[in-house]
């Protein structure tokens, strides 16, 4: 699998034939609505086996065999080449497809309203193939104990027909917003506790659900210990009936960060209850905040490496947006981004003829636009550079995977890259 940067005055036909494909795979893998719309500094998947690589001034057989992952003598092998003959920069190479890991991928699914979108339930089946997981986000929990269920439709089919671990997802959210004092209440009265428990269960049973999923943020600092005793208690609770037990983390950087957010949530004793976590490496740009990268790589890895002195790579899940913003200028508080997917971001450049940007230290693309009422604007979003960028992270980390928040939002090369990348763990 190649991923080519589209540069100035480059076509898709062009593009196919340096890289012996056709338009229609390429306009097929990236679903790209007008292949005669396409934007510069656009980032495409191109669907082929290996890939490519043109020799820069410097490059070296063994040099680029250690970017790529294969012996310098394997290089020349492949392209009938002497190893002691000098590489004329421009020269193309090809390498071979890399060997792929075991991973396992979650996606979260956020069903809003009175009726699942059809467009929804497809972006979920058109995922299935890709995912360990499908998480329908949430059942939140009542202060008697209760559940209110999400809309559910046929996302369970989904998964039993693609052998996807149904993930149950529980939140202490109260009008969809986090409640500490819900919170408080589930973790210290036993009576609720017990009953929340049961109910639990009772929709584990009823629906099919093999993983339940604490997703509990904004607790009392005070409860801490109290998160800690129910994660326990919910785990011997659950591997009795044969089911995982997972948690959602705030991205912590030490033991001692303070904040509503992060306090209550112990790294270390998740690492020694649960089966896994799922940590929140997101939202550093976010919607009411200034323009910046969601995700940007070095944030990332930092908050990884500090879960690494708590737990062991194969409990993490690093989280990951598929999603970016449009911020407009100057960033005022108080004013909300737009949302919007990577297909849209990319297709917000083409109308407005601005070229896509990529920030190297942050590995996010980004570009600016003045729209029809002369308001600058800004956008971050994800692309297959970024997405390979994070791969790459969790491959050199040995991480169990990756999860996404959330589905929905069209962006086609990420799923080509799991394909490309992993091998994609089915617990099912």
């Amino acid at each position: 699998m190649q991923i080519h940067v589209i540069q100035p005055n480059q076509s898709l036909f062009g593009i196919a034939q340096a890289y012996g494909t056709t338009v229609e795979d390429i306009v097929e893998a990236n679903e790209i609505p007008d292949p005669n719309r396409i934007v510069v500094g656009q980032a495409l998947v191109i669907p082929i086996a290996g890939s490519f690589y043109w020799v820069q001034p410097g490059d070296s057989l063994f040099s680029i065999g250690a970017k790529f992952g294969v012996s310098y003598q394997e290089l020349a092998r492949i392209n009938r080449l002497s190893v002691n003959t000098p590489l004329p920069v421009g020269l193309r190479l090809y390498i071979p497809p890399r060997p792929k890991v075991s991973k396992e991928i979650n996606a979260y699914v956020e069903p809003r309203g009175t009726t699942v979108a059809p467009a929804l339930e497809e972006g979920a089946r058109d995922a299935a193939p890709y995912l360990t997981y499908l998480a329908p986000f949430s059942f939140q929990a009542k202060r008697d104990g209760s559940l209110k269920e999400p809309l559910m439709n046929n996302f369970p089919a989904i998964a039993r027909a693609n052998n996807v671990v149904l993930m149950m997802v529980i939140t202490n959210q109260e009008e969809d917003q986090f409640s500490d004092e819900l919170g408080r209440i589930l973790l210290n009265d036993m009576a609720v506790q017990n009953k929340f428990l049961d109910n639990i269960v009772a929709a584990a049973r009823k629906y099919g659900f093999k993983d339940i999923h604490f997703d509990f943020e904004f607790l009392r600092p005070a409860d801490r210990e109290a998160y800690n005793t129910f994660l326990r208690k919910a785990r011997d609770r659950f591997r009795s009936q044969g089911w995982l037990i997972s948690t959602a983390l705030a991205p912590k950087t030490s033991a001692e960060q303070e904040g509503l957010w992060y306090e209550a949530h112990d790294y270390r004793a998740h690492g020694e209850i649960v089966d896994f976590v799922v940590i929140m490496t997101y939202e550093w740009g976010y919607s009411g905040g200034p323009a910046m990268p969601v995700s940007p790589i070095g944030p990332v890895r930092n908050v990884i490496e500090y879960a690494l002195t708590e737990m062991p790579a194969s409990k993490i899940m690093m989280g990951q947006n598929l999603y970016g913003y449009d911020w407009t200028l100057p960033f005022q508080e108080g004013t909300v981004a737009e949302a919007l997917s990577p297909q849209a971001a990319i297709q917000r450049a083409a109308q407005y003829n601005v070229p896509i940007q990529y920030d190297y230290e942050a590995q996010a693309p980004f570009f600016f636009y003045t729209d029809s009422e002369g308001r600058r604007h800004e956008v971050w979003f994800e692309d297959a550079r970024s997405i390979q960028a994070k791969f790459n992270l969790i491959k050199e980390l040995n991480l169990r995977g990756i999860s996404y928040w959330k589905l929905g939002l069209p962006f086609p090369q990420n799923w080509l890259l799991i394909a490309d990348n992993f091998d994609v763990v089915k617990r099912a």
